[in-house]
């Protein structure tokens, strides 16, 4: 499911209106801290692309920022943060970040040979960082199964996941200028 070309009716939020709906929306100081992070990991993989990937940058910014705007209130509602955060999105008019945003935890119709797209690289970075810690993808998916790993459907349902995962690291890598865990470690060291 590629997202099409923005819209005349759809925009894509400024790095200030990003932070301005997080704060609106009252997102917790660490779930900000996450975000920021998914945002400086994406940015590394997306200023790392060969010249011919073509990918928005503004809208893999504000994609990143916003994944999980509604993360806050869905430790109370119990409610999917990766759906009401789409839906959220799209009532305020960023009908491309929601599309983004309700796949950051799911990826629907992921092809391997198709040209790369904001969405795998939303859905991939979050997965590389834990809290505000960048991790390898067999970190990360230790650390799921070990906290919500309560059964063995949902233990299986993250490995599943976790291999989509893998494959679109893969995908990433194959588009990239450089190796992907060099340039996510160029924002660790701050080079």
């Amino acid at each position: 499911m590629a997202i099409g070309p923005l819209s005349f009716t759809d925009r894509i939020p400024s790095r200030d209106e990003c932070d301005e709906l997080m704060a609106r929306y009252s997102m917790l100081p660490n779930i900000v801290a996450h975000s920021q992070q998914v945002m400086r990991v994406s940015l590394a993989i997306t200023d790392n692309l060969k010249n011919k990937v073509t990918i928005n940058r503004d809208l893999v910014m504000a994609a990143a920022l916003l994944h999980d705007i509604t993360k806050t209130r869905s430790l109370e509602t119990r409610e999917r943060h990766d759906q009401s955060g789409g839906e959220l999105l799209r009532e305020l008019g960023f009908a491309c970040v929601g599309e983004i945003v309700k796949q950051h935890v799911i990826l629907l119709n992921f092809n391997p040979k198709e040209r790369l797209e904001e969405r795998e690289i939303i859905n991939y970075a979050d997965k590389r960082v834990m809290h505000d810690r960048i991790v390898s993808l067999t970190e990360r998916v230790e650390d799921l199964i070990q906290r919500y790993g309560a059964t063995e459907e949902i233990k299986n349902l993250i490995r599943q996941n976790a291999g989509q995962a893998f494959a679109i690291e893969r995908k990433i890598s194959g588009c990239m200028a450089i190796d992907v865990d060099s340039a996510i470690q160029r924002i660790q060291t701050g080079r």
